[in-house]
């Protein structure tokens, strides 16, 4: 999930420079999701992986809620990017504002 400076970089990349959309990316098999799922804890990768960590809880899953689990692990990594989105939008009115416009996607 984003933070106020990822938000910051943003509004200033898309209302000051100019960039017309905005990309959250989240591929299959990622080792950050499967450090979330798995409650790593390692240095500065612990802030980012707590990040994350919303997305585990939010992800539905009837079947074993581990990295182990292909189907989860991809899970997580969509609901990771939907959170995104939501607190992206949420968090600034600015980018909401170029949105509603038309001038971002």
């Amino acid at each position: 999930v984003a933070n106020d400076d990822v938000i910051g970089g943003l509004e200033f990349a898309c209302a000051v420079a100019g960039a017309k959309a905005i990309v959250v990316l989240g591929h299959t098999a990622c080792g950050a999701v499967a450090g979330a799922i798995d409650g790593v804890t390692l240095g500065k990768l612990s802030g980012l992986l707590a990040r994350i960590e919303p997305a585990v809880t939010a992800t539905a899953h009837d079947g074993p809620r581990t990295s182990k689990d292909a189907f989860f692990l991809d899970a997580v990594a969509r609901t990771n990017v939907e959170l995104t989105m939501r607190t992206i939008r949420a968090e600034s009115e600015l980018l909401g504002q170029l949105e509603a416009a038309g001038s971002l996607t």
